[in-house]
């Protein structure tokens, strides 16, 4: 049905975030005795605690993003669960630095201490200080190593597991926030409420993120099948196990799969299904873009798969129209070929536009065929040996003259997406029209 994956919005998420910040705000301020302000110093140390209650409360939200939690998937999408993810991951650390900074600069001024002195006076002062000291040294780390710059030098398995250590800096903090915090610490019905928020964020991973998936995979016994090359750097994996059709997966969605052999343990890895599943099989076109795409050629058939999902709402679900264009580029072309079956069985007149340099890099071409609704337009070419871009405002609108009136569909590399959607919004596409899904995970 048109649209009917616009009725949950991502708004309530955030509003139930913004709340949550509310009510901590709420509960520092009544907390808080107004001889707190009376000094710089007080005031100083007022605000850090503030600081550290907002970090508490943010980092189970940051964490409950990506737990896989359904009604966050629907409401949200992946793509920005991710996004906000990385935005609370930011906010979380600079809290969590601020409210150190503010701790130990107040304290200087009600001590009259210098600052290293003033770090002992808590260090012995406070209850789990040195858990907590490590705590925040593991946020300082997992933060750094998710910036832009550090990421150019780490490859995504050591980025993994320096991210997982952010558990570890949960747990080493959590007990200073309920024994030395002074807004929690002789309050047993604050205490309980911040233990059964953190209980709460606990068990949400370990059923979302571990119940659920390892009891559907041990139910589906998933195995590679057979490794097909379809193009230029370009293989499809199939796998077969049993009530496939369980996952309720549709086209565009994708899956992260974790291939139980030596080198792909560590990690698992985003990738779109290249066929509406069946009830035994399921299908993903892979491009060559990494290390882990680019070994799949040399995946065995038998190897055990471990997979999570669906995600995302790459889908046809979220069309508003009975006519849709779909434009893949490079490995995009799985969603996308998935997303065209979906929708030409649903009766829609779909559009494809199969961007690649190079007529042996379109994967999957074989697959579109001509039909009165479908139409399969391949783009081959690099745009300086063309003189044009293929996929800029005047060649879209040559190739699709009624675009205006399409839900557009974009699966592709970044540069290609930005292109693309800055073309559309050109012809005159509605901004809801536009339709385009990250799939990192970092």
């Amino acid at each position: 049905m048109p649209g009917a994956e616009h009725r949950s919005r991502p708004s309530s998420v955030l509003t139930t975030i913004v709340l949550g910040c509310v009510a901590i705000l709420a509960f520092w301020w009544f907390g808080t005795p107004t001889s707190a302000g009376a000094t710089p110093g007080t005031a100083l140390v007022s605000a850090g605690e503030l600081a550290g209650l907002l970090a508490s409360f943010l980092v189970c939200a940051q964490v409950l993003l990506v737990a896989r939690v359904p009604w966050f998937e629907r409401a949200v999408g992946f793509d920005k669960l991710t996004s906000w993810h990385r935005s609370l991951g930011t906010t979380v650390v600079l809290l969590v630095v601020t409210h150190v900074l503010l701790m130990v600069v107040g304290g200087m001024f009600v001590d009259q201490a210098t600052p290293w002195g003033e770090a002992m006076i808590m260090l012995r002062s406070y209850p789990e200080m040195l858990s907590a000291l490590a705590g925040t040294a593991v946020f300082v780390v997992v933060g750094m190593s998710s910036a832009r710059l550090m990421r150019r030098y780490l490859s995504h398995e050591w980025w993994f597991a320096v991210h997982l250590t952010i558990y570890l800096g949960i747990y080493l903090t959590f007990g200073h926030q309920v024994f030395g915090g002074r807004h929690l610490v002789g309050n047993p019905v604050a205490q309980t409420l911040w233990l059964t928020m953190y209980a709460g964020t606990g068990l949400a991973i370990l059923w979302w993120r571990i119940g659920i998936p390892v009891l559907d995979n041990l139910r589906m016994g998933l195995r590679v099948e057979t490794v097909v090359p379809e193009a230029t750097g370009t293989v499809s994996v199939w796998l077969r196990g049993k009530g496939v059709d369980r996952l309720a997966a549709r086209g565009g969605q994708f899956f992260l799969l974790r291939f139980m052999t030596a080198g792909h343990l560590a990690t698992a890895h985003p990738y779109s299904v290249s066929i509406v599943p069946t009830d035994e099989r399921l299908r993903f076109t892979i491009g060559a873009l990494g290390d882990h795409s680019t070994a799949m050629r040399h995946i065995r058939p038998g190897t055990r798969v471990f997979v999570e999902g669906p995600f995302g709402r790459f889908t046809a679900g979220r069309s508003r129209s009975n006519r849709a264009l779909l434009i893949a580029g490079g490995a995009g072309i799985g969603p996308v070929r998935a997303l065209a079956e979906e929708l030409v069985g649903a009766g829609r007149d779909v559009v494809v536009l199969h961007r690649g340099h190079s007529a042996d890099r379109l994967a999957l071409s074989r697959e579109f065929p001509e039909a009165e609704t479908l139409h399969y337009i391949p783009l081959t070419g690099r745009r300086r040996e063309l003189g044009y871009d293929p996929l800029g405002p005047t060649s879209l609108g040559r190739l699709v003259p009624d675009i205006a009136r399409r839900d557009v569909f974009i699966c592709g590399p970044e540069g290609m997406t930005e292109t693309v959607v800055a073309s559309a919004r050109a012809l005159r596409v509605p901004r809801t029209a536009i339709h385009h899904e990250e799939l990192s995970l970092s």
